[in-house]
């Protein structure tokens, strides 16, 4: 499956109630002018005449990424043309989809620790947060070559595009290998990107320094998460303990610790506060992920944007298929533990496999474990959250965005 979840639909739709009514994403915005070739030279385009960030917040994030991909694609397209393509790959890839979670649990936790949404500092906060979606953008690109998908919210994933535009334009070598090394490079070069656009963000920079420490350990976490998933695939350790030291990496700390460190440190904030806002963190990153599993297995590809059962034919060693092997020895199930087995990492297999793994499953009650723990990590983490003490609406917007990120979505 993937880094962070099911990725079709958009931030409105991940929202929901978070963000009231919220617009339609503003068209691109059209290129800077051609001489402005540093982006880090350049001041960041305002995201509106009249921000109202809280409740527009997904249409604020989008303009302020558009406005940003731009500007720094302008340089690059006039030196060299030809790598065009790779930067419209990535600026369709960040603006075609994504729930833009990672940002939105750093704005409220900004506003949790006293941040001013019609302050000054606002649309630096909003530009700083948006350049976490592109460090989501460099980890869902290498995760869909690392796990050799073909498909990202019903689209050919980056890797699977680049390789067609090889073979239509017959082109010298493997197209397949082209694909790879294309997804590698706009992969990086969203990386690079993420830190130019946390870079440029308009604010002081004693305000920038306070958050480099979040900043820095989240780039390292997600690709230290990223190694330990293959390499638990690698080994085949299919103990439940190893499946979740991924998701506390993986998940976790990169989608909803960090950010929430990072809205944080951008306020101000100190141990007292980013610490408890860590807590939740864990708990509920964990929680999502498990969700996730069970949507890897069970969920609709309408709603995924994956097919049925991806993530047994990637090898995938999740919390509920190794609590599915683990409970089917316990219970001498011999024909579901070889079932759900024989299914992990084959990509030949069918949909009708998918169905006996998910009978597998069910039967000898991982499904039902693995909603136990969800539910009991959802609770500590809204506990947790209860008791933080956050000003302003953030505890409100902050439970919402909890029972989203962890409800039943099929």
């Amino acid at each position: 499956m993937l880094v962070t979840g099911p990725q079709s639909g958009t931030a409105s739709q991940f929202l929901g109630t978070v963000s009231g009514d919220v617009a339609d994403p503003a068209p691109a915005l059209p290129p800077v002018a051609a001489t402005r070739t540093m982006v880090l030279m350049s001041e960041p385009e305002p995201t509106s005449d009249h921000a109202d960030y809280d409740r527009d917040l997904p249409a604020h994030l989008d303009r302020a990424l558009a406005g940003f991909l731009d500007r720094a694609g302008t340089s690059i397209r006039a030196t060299e043309p030809v790598f065009g393509p790779a930067v419209d790959a990535l600026r369709d890839f960040v603006l075609g989809g994504g729930k833009r979670m990672r940002p939105t649990f750093a704005w409220w936790s900004w506003r949790g620790a006293g941040g001013d949404p019609d302050g000054p500092r606002a649309a630096g906060v909003l530009h700083a947060v948006a350049s976490l979606e592109l460090i989501q953008a460099c980890a869902l690109v290498h995760d869909d070559v690392l796990d050799s998908s073909d498909s990202r919210r019903g689209a050919p994933t980056v890797h699977v595009a680049f390789a067609a535009r090889h073979a239509e334009h017959g082109w010298l070598g493997s197209p397949a290998s082209f694909g790879l090394a294309a997804a590698v490079l706009i992969g990086d070069l969203a990386l690079a990107w993420a830190d130019d656009m946390f870079a440029e963000s308009p604010l002081p920079a004693e305000v920038l320094t306070a958050a480099r420490p979040a900043w820095r350990a989240m780039r390292t976490e997600v690709l230290a998460g990223q190694y330990l998933d293959v390499h638990t695939q690698a080994t085949g350790d299919a103990s439940v303990e190893a499946a979740l030291r991924v998701d506390r990496l993986k998940t976790a700390a990169y989608t909803v610790q960090r950010p929430l460190h990072l809205g944080a440190a951008l306020a101000g904030a100190g141990p007292e506060l980013i610490d408890p806002l860590m807590s939740f963190g864990r708990d509920l990153g964990v929680a999502f992920q498990l969700r996730d599993d069970l949507l890897g297995v069970f969920g609709d590809p309408e709603v995924t944007g994956k097919p049925a059962g991806d993530d047994l034919r990637e090898g995938k060693r999740t919390v509920l298929l190794a609590l599915g092997l683990e409970r089917a020895r316990e219970q001498g199930r011999t024909a579901d533990h070889d079932a759900i087995a024989a299914a992990i990492g084959d990509p030949a297999l069918t949909v009708a496999r998918v169905d006996r793994v998910r009978e597998a499953l069910t039967a000898v009650g991982a499904v039902a474990e693995v909603e136990r723990r969800i539910g009991e990590l959802r609770d500590s983490a809204l506990a947790t959250l209860r008791a933080a003490g956050l000003t302003g609406p953030a505890t409100e917007r902050l439970t919402e965005l909890t029972v989203r990120a962890t409800q039943r979505t099929s």
